[in-house]
Order: structure tokens, then sequence, then C-alpha cells
């Protein structure tokens, strides 16, 4: 690209952002159902849509990062596309964390909210069992809750979840090894959304931090495409901060320890038995995962109890599993599909 169109890309981008005033993200309807204090809720997705699924389900995301990167916009939106094939989408936003919530611990997020979430769902719909998905952080917390709670969930997907902390696949597996929880825990009580940010950012710093503006620059050639950026960007450096307590214990039992896969992990005093989910379950990874890799993922299948088990893998990135164009039309209808034949 040379000199002249780099700078003449550059006043088409300024000519662009001054047309910009807003950007709108989450455009799925949904309402409050459940205040589980004055920060997390949950939300129901609303549809005009005939229900193909008898049992719902309640998407568990990660506290880091929000929640939204599954319903971007109109035409990149996981939970839209599920919607449209006919399931009833319930959703926890954990919402941004303040000093005062330094000591929540994975008791209060899984014993506490997660299971609050589950029951109201199953009072309001009057079944025992309810679908659970969960994503990245929160596909870990809905390992360790279905194991704990078994029968309380009729089928249980994960994305991009991590289960076996010991792989060296990964930057993030190998950093977190040497971290002082404890020092900066109780140094800093939360630990800082924008410092988490920083270090996904290093782990590809070319990348993350040169070539993709660079190559936003050279092609910023239509309002959409810039819109569609600007969309991005806004996920990636809206950050909530981690509580402290919660943040600890995920990182020394977690990727320090591996405690989860060795039978080891408990949570309120109660060992995590995978074996105790025997239910089916649907793994799926993304095969370029720069943050989960395919070797913290793909082991679940074979610490479960199920005997109906299937893994996806889908071609792309961590980020690309929820907005890519076939994600949209292939990973949100096959896992629609998997739902609605398991949940007669």
């Amino acid at each position: 690209m040379s000199t002249f169109n780099f700078f003449y890309n550059m006043m088409k981008l300024n000519d662009f952002l001054n047309q910009i005033e807003e950007i709108d993200v989450e455009p799925t309807p949904k309402e409050t159902v459940l205040k589980l204090d004055n920060k997390a809720k949950l939300y129901h997705y609303k549809s005009n849509k005939r229900k193909k699924c008898p049992v719902p389900l309640l998407i568990v995301y990660a506290l880091v990062n929000r929640y939204y990167m599954m319903d971007l916009q109109e035409d990149r939106s996981f939970i839209k596309r599920l919607i449209e094939e006919g399931i009833d989408v319930y959703l926890i936003d954990w919402g941004y964390p303040e000093r005062a919530d330094r000591y929540l611990t994975m008791e209060d997020h899984i014993d506490g909210y997660m299971n609050d979430c589950v029951d109201f769902i199953r009072e309001k719909h009057k079944l025992d069992k309810i679908n659970l998905l969960g994503v990245c952080q929160g596909g870990t917390f809905s390992v360790i809750y279905t194991a704990l709670y078994p029968e309380k969930i009729k089928n249980l997907v994960t994305m991009v979840t991590p289960v076996d902390f010991d792989t060296e696949d990964g930057l993030l597996n190998v950093w977190s090894k040497y971290l002082d929880a404890d020092e900066m825990v109780d140094a800093f009580g939360n630990i800082s959304g924008d410092f988490m940010n920083f270090g996904y950012l290093m782990l590809k710093p070319f990348q993350l931090n040169f070539e993709k503006y660079y190559n936003f620059i050279k092609g910023a050639n239509e309002l959409e495409t810039v819109k569609n950026f600007i969309r991005m960007e806004k996920w990636i450096f809206d950050s909530p901060d981690q509580p402290g307590e919660t943040w600890r214990k995920f990182i020394k039992d977690l990727y320090q320890e591996n405690k989860l896969v060795k039978g080891e992990f408990e949570l309120g005093g109660r060992k995590v038995d995978l074996k105790k989910i025997t239910m089916p379950i649907l793994t799926i990874y993304a095969e370029q995962d720069h943050l989960v890799p395919p070797a913290s993922t793909k082991p679940l299948n074979d610490l479960v109890g199920s005997k109906d088990k299937q893994m996806i893998a889908f071609p792309g990135g961590h980020i690309g599993i929820y907005v890519s164009s076939r994600s949209q039309k292939e990973l949100a209808p096959t896992v629609a599909k998997w739902l609605q034949e398991r949940s007669k």
C-alpha cells in the first residue's frame, strides 16, 4: 500500500468516523427476569418464533469481557440464530464488579448465582431439568455446576471451554503458571480488566497491536465496514474487573494445579467428580484458538461419564466461533438441532 493511498484512506476513515454518532450492539430484544444482586441479572430473550425445543437453554458467559459478543449485530448474532432455530434462550449477565465484590467466590457464582438462575427457569417452565451452554470461563463454571447438580441439567454444551489447564499449546496457560495470584489479589482486590486485556493482546503482539489496525485502514472503504470494526473494538475493550477471590481460586486451583481433571477440585467443600456428568454433552472448540487451545478442551469428552457425547472442531479462532458467517450458517443451527433431538 503506497503512502498516498494510506493517507487517502485515513481521510476517508475520518469522514466515516464523523458520521457515526453511536455504535449499537445487542440487537436481539430481551428482558430482565431475575436480579441476582445490584449487578448480576438473568435475561430472557424475546421471540415470536415457534419454540421447536421444549426445554429452555441457559447461557453462561465468562466473567472476562461481555456476553454481547454472542449478540454483536443483526447479521452476526449467535443468540439470534439460536432463537430463529426455535430455542428459548436465557443468559446470565455478570455485570461490572466493584471494589466491594472482591470477596465474591466461585461458590458465590456457581452455587449461588448460577443455581438461582437454573432454579428460576426450572420453576417457571415447570421442568426438572434445563439445557445449559457454557462459554470459555463460563463453560468451566458450567462443567463444575453440572457435575455438582446433574439432576438439574438435561443437556450440556460447552464452547471454547478450558478444562485441562496443563498444556503449553497456549501462552496464556504458560504465563498463568507463574502468576503470584495471592500477592495480586491481596494487593489489588479485584483484578483489573484492563490488565487482563493487555495480557491477551500480548499473546499476539504484532497481529493485535499493529497488523489489525493497518489492515483496517487499508480496507476501510465503506461505512458499514467501519461500524463493524468499531463494534468489535467496543467489545474487546469492554472488560469488567474480576472479583479477586474468584480469580485467585481459578488461577491457583485450575491453571496452576489443574485440579479439575485430577479429580481434586473442590467447591464449597465438595469434590467435583466429572464422571457424574452423564447427560448428553456437546463439546465445541476452535481449531486456531490462541486463548483456549484445543488441547485444553478436547480431554473433557474422556473425563465425563456420558455415553452420548459429541465433539465439534470449528475452523477459526476464539472469537470467530460466535461472529463468523460460517458460525451463523452452520454452528448455531447445529447446536440447535443437537438440543432439539435430545430435549423431547
